[in-house]
């Protein structure tokens, strides 16, 4: 029996200080982005584009239009944004800097506000990376920023025949460790970038050339507060290299990357509003 008072699992419910919260905060990184010029766009909450942002597609909330082609509630903006501003506003409009205040839902139940920015045609990750960590700033949220790159778990699966995508997606350490190789070893353990240099000089060419990037990510933003994970592996369908979480323990806040789509390359990031309410409201 479902009580009156019930709600389903994963939705959410504000009101009164958590919801001031909330305001607050959307108001804080709207602030920030419009004076970046970033301007702000709401997409629908139908889409019938998910497939191409979710990498697992029984995440998707689906259901059938009057044409019975099917359509899914919107469980990532991203790939929604980009579309909607090359293919239908293209000859509107040739901004490039966005941002969204918007939920996103995945099945059964589960309803998540983001607050994401997408810059259109931008390569450089430090230009949005800034951008977060300047709003969590204002917001006296302090976090850990993680750099990763998606690229060089999958730059070792290609060189080493023993291991696959799925020992990073689920960190085994061991083995990687029990291969014997020096400078895999010492990509498990690295986290500053006081450790890079002799690493560097160890790694294959192709995956130097992926630490060199984070390197450089890390000295844009000063590296305040940060650590490198180069091993660190979620499969997406769009963020294909430089890719940053804003952590605290075991919770993330943030997290966005560099994206390929319809051959234009660009970078974002999502605010996890909800979590963020939690952090700043204990």
């Amino acid at each position: 029996m479902i009580l009156e008072h019930e709600i389903p699992n994963g939705s959410k419910l504000y009101f009164g200080n958590s919801a001031k919260l909330k305001r607050e905060i959307e108001k804080v990184a709207s602030e920030v982005l419009y004076a970046k010029e970033f301007e702000e766009i709401l997409t629908p909450i139908f889409s019938y584009h998910q497939h191409k942002s979710i990498a697992d597609e029984r995440e998707l909330i689906k259901i059938n239009d009057e044409y019975n082609n099917s359509i899914s509630l919107r469980a990532d903006s991203t790939i929604d944004v980009v579309r909607i501003i090359q293919k239908r506003l293209g000859r509107n409009t040739e901004h490039k800097k966005w941002f969204y205040i918007q939920p996103v839902f995945r099945y059964p139940t589960e309803e998540q506000y983001q607050v994401g920015v997408e810059f259109i045609g931008e390569k450089n990750l430090a230009s949005v990376l800034n951008i977060a960590i300047e709003i969590f700033d204002k917001l006296d949220a302090s976090a850990l920023v993680q750099i990763s790159n998606m690229k060089i778990p999958r730059l070792i699966v290609s060189i080493f025949d023993e291991l696959t995508l799925d020992d990073f997606r689920h960190v085994n350490i061991e083995k990687f460790l029990n291969l014997g190789i020096e400078w895999l070893e010492k990509l498990v353990y690295l986290q500053h970038l006081e450790q890079l240099d002799e690493l560097l000089r160890l790694v294959p060419q192709s995956i130097k050339e992926e630490l060199y990037k984070m390197r450089d990510l890390c000295s844009e933003i000063g590296c305040k507060n940060s650590v490198l994970a180069p091993l660190y592996y979620a499969e997406m369908l769009y963020y294909d290299e430089l890719y940053f979480r804003i952590i605290d323990k075991n919770e993330v806040y943030a997290s966005g990357g560099r994206y390929d789509t319809s051959e234009v390359s660009s970078v974002g990031f999502a605010i996890y509003t909800d979590a963020l309410v939690d952090m700043i409201s204990k």
